[in-house]
């Protein structure tokens, strides 16, 4: 995988969510419970989160905007937007950013998440962005 850290994980969540490929996520983490998923949630191993919330979604369409960097690249903040649809029929929009933090190797060392969401499809502004990603 080329580019930054913050972009190889901004192209590896894309590509695990977008075709609920939980192996897309493994090459960018270290290994552990290093996502917190909400601020009141216990850190989880990112695989294990992500086999948990794909379980249910018959489909998905994900924006992954670019990856603001920090610190010399060694922290990212990348904000994100999918409409999912469940397998029981219903729809919800979630929107939130990803706080990102790297070891040495390049791989997530730390990860904060804080989203929200919105039953109902709706996409993000026209002034969000700039898109890195959408599919």
């Amino acid at each position: 995988m080329a580019g930054s850290p913050a972009e190889r994980w901004v192209d590896a969540w894309f590509r695990a969510w977008s075709g609920h490929d939980v192996g897309a996520l493994e090459p960018v983490y270290a290994d552990g419970e290093v996502q917190r998923l909400e601020p009141f949630r216990e850190r989880m191993v990112p695989r294990a989160y992500a086999e948990w919330a794909f379980a249910d979604e018959e489909s998905v369409e994900v924006w992954f905007a670019e990856p603001r960097v920090e610190d010399a690249g060694t922290a990212a903040a990348c904000e994100w937007w999918a409409i999912s649809r469940t397998s029981d029929g219903s729809t919800e929009t979630l929107a939130g950013v990803s706080l990102l933090c790297f070891d040495a190797a390049g791989r997530v060392l730390d990860e904060r998440d804080y989203w929200s969401s919105r039953e109902g499809a709706h996409e993000p502004p026209a002034d969000w962005g700039p898109v890195r990603h959408h599919g």
